[in-house]
């Protein structure tokens, strides 16, 4: 069952709100790839904490914002692993797409989530792919890699 801000691991409740909302943002990520809570709540907590002090005051500020909508949405969108687990181990590509950036699994048939700037595209790239410790790979607008940033053990 993914967690929500009502209803989650009692030792997330005396981190400051946007670790909080990130932890369980990223746990119930962890969760949907197949991790039991017990690994789940120290690795996203600290994780968390890591993007904490490494966000800027727009990012807080945005994850503070984030309601239980879009905690679900978020989950909605992670489920595309469920159908097609093989994903799992692809990594993340930040491609040109119509709607502007989009974050998009290696051999995935469409995009996870689509970005008006690059830059937010490329954050959560690598959000995924240190979450699922595979890589992120960044286009430029003509298709040729960029960068490419590496989560593997």
């Amino acid at each position: 069952m993914p967690w929500d801000t009502n209803d989650y691991p009692s030792s997330l409740k005396n981190l400051d709100t946007a670790v909080r909302k990130k932890a369980i943002d990223i746990g119930n990520a962890m969760l949907d790839e197949g991790y039991d809570e017990g690994q789940a709540i120290p690795i996203a907590t600290e994780q968390a904490k890591e993007w904490y002090e490494n966000a800027s005051e727009k990012e807080i500020n945005q994850v503070k914002q984030m309601s239980d909508e879009d905690l679900k949405a978020r989950d909605e969108e992670d489920k595309q692993y469920e159908n097609r687990p093989e994903l799992l181990e692809k990594g993340e590509h930040v491609v040109s797409h119509e709607d502007g950036w989009a974050v998009q699994s290696e051999d995935a048939k469409k995009p996870a989530e689509t970005y008006e700037h690059k830059s937010d595209a490329i954050e959560r790239a690598k959000e995924i792919a240190q979450n699922k410790g595979t890589s992120a790979i960044i286009h430029r607008k003509d298709g040729s890699i960029q960068d490419n940033y590496s989560y593997q053990d």
